[in-house]
């Protein structure tokens, strides 16, 4: 993962960690207190905070860390011993992020967005936002679980990017409500993921589950907003073996056959390559799972066998076999 800040002045970058005794105050005066959400808890919700934070202690970074502690798989703490201020970040991918210690503060514009502990929040990706991180006290420092989701895991259907609201009405976005079901998924996932015993499989089930709760929550919204080549790749992903064309994707999306080849060709890449990789890693998982190189061919939409064993060698370098991935 990677923060980006942007130019401040003609000669300088502003970029964090900055220790600030009130930070944003001195350009927002106003609007820093009368900006904020507010979020009037109830037992409820206070008990599911406390029993995520608690069943993910075993999580927590180590004393005395400052920064990223590395987790696996995209997941990793981040802590800050001082109060810090990093300006005009924008992320590569979503973050799907537990808050554990201390405060978030997230800024769009003049107005702020606030995180306790316990609370779930997703931020997008490309959106310029200033984010204050504040330790719990002196003796403990700032620190939240972050989860960057890159892709989709397979089954998981991808939404087409839309613009990113920045208006205060937005801040609702970011926070997904609790329930015991989320609370387990997280847990379960997080502790998947970060176990280097856990094959990939289950850390992409764990993940899916997650994503599956949290898909009708307006907040989460950005984990699901693709490319267009990812949504082209998850219609293909779905009946490989089906008799796709350009005109049969694009009727799909409501585009025209012309607009779909000029935007893939915008993000680097083109139908035909797209159908040809998804194929071949449904034969690939085919063969993984027992299947003779014959019903592969079949599984991946190739009518002959030898077509199909020649483009399978181009892609990974060996002979398809039972069994195996190459």
């Amino acid at each position: 993962m990677s923060w980006r800040a942007r130019r401040q002045g003609p000669a300088s970058i502003d970029f964090g960690p900055e220790t600030l005794a009130s930070p944003v105050q001195q350009r927002f005066p106003m609007r820093y207190i009368f900006g904020m959400t507010m979020h009037f808890k109830n037992d409820a919700e206070t008990e599911l905070k406390s029993a995520l934070v608690t069943r993910l202690r075993h999580l927590m970074a180590p004393a005395g860390t400052n920064g990223r502690f590395f987790h696996g798989n995209q997941l990793f703490s981040y802590c800050s011993i001082d109060r810090e201020r990093l300006k005009s970040v924008e992320l590569p991918s979503p973050i799907l992020g537990i808050m554990l210690r201390g405060q978030k503060e997230v800024w769009l514009g003049d107005v702020a967005y606030t995180f306790e502990p316990g609370t779930v929040f997703i931020l997008p990706s490309k959106v310029p936002m200033d984010v204050v991180n504040v330790p719990a006290s002196l003796s403990s420092p700032y620190e939240s679980l972050l989860l960057e989701v890159a892709s989709l895991p397979r089954g998981i259907a991808p939404d087409g990017a839309a613009p990113f609201e920045t208006g205060a009405d937005a801040g609702r976005r970011f926070q997904a409500p609790l329930s015991m079901d989320l609370v387990d998924a997280l847990v379960h996932a997080a502790t998947a993921i970060a176990d280097s015993d856990t094959g990939e499989r289950v850390k992409a089930l764990r993940l899916s589950e997650v994503l599956t709760i949290l898909r009708p929550c307006t907040a989460a919204r950005p984990l699901f907003e693709t490319s267009l080549a990812e949504r082209v790749a998850w219609l293909v992903r779905s009946d490989p073996a089906g008799e796709w064309s350009v005109a049969r994707i694009a009727a799909s999306m409501a585009l025209g056959a012309s607009t779909l080849r000029r935007r893939l060709a915008n993000e680097g890449c083109s139908f035909r390559h797209i159908l040809r990789q998804e194929r071949l890693q449904a034969g690939r998982d085919a063969l993984l799972s027992g299947a003779p190189s014959c019903a592969a061919a079949e599984a991946a939409g190739y009518t002959s066998r030898s077509h199909f064993a020649r483009r399978y060698r181009e892609s990974f370098g060996t002979s398809p076999k039972r069994g195996s991935a190459g």
